[in-house]
């Protein structure tokens, strides 16, 4: 069986990705988990990922680490990982690879923290740039396939690397349009979703360079964490 090394729920983003999909297409796997602070350095993840980050996937003596890397490794072994229909298939690759290694005002300004709910300060032109490249990305796959997910009538890859935005979008309450809200509000209903959410709001970790991150954002408006 798999083991999925993660970090904390209410703020690995890239945690949730791999996570989800595993979930969401019933593949087994234990979950290992591993909070940040006190110890949070390369080090206190070293015994299981070489780079010292999450996640990290174990598979019997093969390991994996990267979100991305980790789904493809899935998607070699598992249907449903990816479309398979070709020119699908490379579109929600695409979209996957860009949410991975794109958006950076979304990941500085609005960093994930699951429990709370921030009114930002203001949205800058970068902020807004990366919230109108998602909503032409989440309507171009939906209208182009259908929906109601990304790639037509099944949940994929490609909507696992986006689920981290959704609770962006409802911890920050970020302006996004009438198609974009409602697939968000598509990917916080999922059963997995709302299990990782009850998780997150359960936790009592708190990681201070997260906690920054959020005050640096906005006003603090609530916070649904458990003390």
């Amino acid at each position: 069986m798999y083991e999925l090394f993660i970090a904390n729920k209410n703020y690995s983003s890239w945690s949730l990705r791999p996570w989800l999909l595993l979930h969401e297409l019933g593949i087994p796997f234990r979950e290992v988990l591993v909070p940040f602070g006190g110890r949070q350095n390369s080090d206190a993840f070293r015994d299981f990922s070489p780079t010292g980050k999450v996640p990290c996937l174990v598979d019997g003596t093969t390991t994996v680490w990267d979100s991305l890397s980790i789904i493809e490794y899935l998607g070699e072994r598992h249907a449903g990982v990816w479309p398979s229909e070709a020119v699908t298939r490379a579109w929600a690759r695409s979209a996957a690879a860009e949410m991975h290694s794109g958006f950076q005002a979304l990941r500085t300004v609005c960093a994930m923290n699951c429990g709370i709910r921030v009114q930002l300060h203001s949205i800058e032109a970068p902020l807004q740039r990366d919230l109108g490249r998602i909503e032409e990305l989440w309507e171009d796959g939906i209208g182009r396939c259908g929906g109601p997910w990304l790639t037509g009538k099944h949940f994929c890859a490609a909507d696992a690397f986006f689920a981290p935005v959704a609770f962006r979008i409802q911890s920050f309450d970020l302006p996004i349009g009438a198609t974009a809200r409602r697939y968000a509000a598509q990917l916080l209903a999922l059963s997995a979703m709302q299990s990782w959410y009850s998780a997150a709001l359960a936790e009592t970790w708190r990681d201070e360079e997260h906690e920054v991150e959020a005050r640096v954002a906005g006003v603090l408006l609530s916070d649904w964490r458990a003390r």
